[in-house]
């Protein structure tokens, strides 16, 4: 079967959802829709009303749509997708090509309508409750949860310090300087994170956290960062139901995760798999509980790692998407 994966450069998971569909023996061709003018994109981010979202928007669709021409695939996998206009969703449903999107984030978070998600053939979200309420309006939705890309060879960066990955929220930055007063090295990676001037130019974030922090790392580096901490967060916070890419990625590279969800129980064991904080307390004690008893922190981190590689893959969601298009 011949593959367009049309997907956003996102921290290169494009390259892992490729690698995944072509373990399943899929023939495999890569489109990422916001690979052009990274200044362009980086302002119609943040201005998404502007004539620059608009021009950048434009652009994306036609190429996207030029691509799927030249392909001529079996299936389309679309990934996220919401900064694609309707001449690409038309495009696609008049092609031979049977169709999935996969949502990694909350519908109120993007931009579409309940016409454009119908005319996809397949619609699977990391959501839940997005997934209820897409069902109830008559469309054909499934969960696919986030997962871990098992493919990607890395190397465990040992540190003593707890670790975090990803975007500069309120929660995240007051948790990490929370354990920091209690006397706890962290450090923190990512754009919005970062001190150099192109980071702090183009995503804003003018006040420094006040912790160490480090720029974007690609999947590999933080995977090896994450590996050799101490411990490393997954912090969610308010209005997610779905799990990140961290909650299966931490314990996948056979990290001691501290996740802020109890609920991440449908699909690790907590206390022997993983571990839930729902308290800053709670949270500082964990990690000192890690540095007093080495063996009982391997221990958590083995079992998690022996989980994810048997059920939480990206080969594992990729095959539910193959099995779609039978």
């Amino acid at each position: 079967m011949k593959v367009l994966l049309v997907s956003p450069v996102f921290h290169g998971y494009w390259s892992a959802f490729a690698a995944a569909l072509e373990a399943l023996e899929l023939d495999v061709t890569v489109h990422c829709y916001d690979a052009g003018d990274r200044l362009g994109n980086a302002l119609a981010h943040r201005f998404e009303r502007s004539t620059v979202a608009a021009g950048v928007r434009e652009a994306a669709t036609e190429a996207t749509i030029e691509t799927l021409a030249a392909v001529d695939p079996d299936a389309v996998l679309v990934v996220k997708g919401d900064a694609l206009g309707p001449d690409w969703w038309d495009e696609l449903a008049a092609s031979r090509a049977r169709s999935a999107l996969w949502l990694y984030d909350e519908l109120s978070r993007m931009t579409y309508d309940d016409a454009t998600l119908g005319s996809v053939g397949h619609v699977f979200s990391y959501s839940p409750d997005d997934t209820r309420a897409l069902q109830r309006r008559g469309i054909a939705a499934e969960v696919l949860p986030d997962g871990f890309d098992s493919l990607t060879a890395f190397t465990p960066r040992p540190s003593d310090r707890v670790s975090f990955v990803g975007s500069r929220y309120p929660e995240r930055e007051r948790l990490l300087r929370a354990l920091s007063d209690a006397g706890v090295p962290v450090e923190a990676f990512g754009r919005e994170w970062s001190r150099h001037p192109w980071d702090v130019l183009r995503t804003g974030r003018w006040r420094n956290p006040g912790i160490l922090v480090h720029r974007d790392v690609d999947r590999a580096a933080y995977y090896g960062v994450m590996a050799g901490s101490v411990a490393t967060l997954n912090i969610h916070g308010d209005g997610h139901d779905g799990f990140s890419m961290r909650t299966y990625e931490a314990p996948g590279v056979g990290a001691l995760q501290l996740v802020d969800r109890p609920d991440v129980a449908q699909h690790y064991e907590v206390g022997t798999e993983t571990l839930v904080f729902e308290s800053d307390e709670e949270l500082i004690e964990q990690v000192r509980h890690a540095r007093r008893d080495p063996a009982w922190a391997r221990g958590i981190r083995e079992a998690g790692r022996r989980r994810t590689l048997a059920e939480h893959t990206l080969v594992h969601r990729m095959r539910k998407v193959r099995a779609a298009w039978a």
